[in-house]
């Protein structure tokens, strides 16, 4: 059975989650992942911690919580490559990521090989 583009992008998201959860040590407050053309694009809300924007209140905070935060997502991208692929069926041809420390979101971009929207 083909799977729809809701039903990916729900799989998605709670792969993610769990990723956070299992290698993080903790999970976002909300995971939104959409698939458009050849890119998934994930939405995490809620992934600083109450101690993080306390030191993301001086902009060398922000920069030491932003490096860090992005040091720990990297060290684990070949999971979340695998993750993607799994799930979609696609390689992924390349991986961004950034956080706000205002509001506590992070986006990841998937880039894919193919355009995944196109086939679903």
């Amino acid at each position: 059975m083909k799977k729809t583009k809701g039903s990916l992008e729900s799989e998605i998201s709670k792969a993610i989650t769990q990723w956070e959860k299992d290698y993080l040590g903790r999970g976002s407050v909300s995971v939104k992942a959409d698939i458009l053309r050849d890119m998934v694009i994930v939405s995490l809300q809620g992934i600083l911690t109450p101690a993080e924007y306390r030191v993301c209140e001086t902009k060398d905070g922000m920069l030491t919580i932003k490096k860090t935060r992005s040091e720990l997502v990297e060290s684990g991208i070949e999971n979340l490559k695998e993750i993607i692929f799994s799930i979609t069926g696609v390689e992924v041809k390349s991986f961004h990521t950034d956080i706000s420390s205002r509001t506590g979101e992070r986006v990841m971009v998937y880039k894919l090989h193919e355009d995944l929207e196109k086939t679903l």
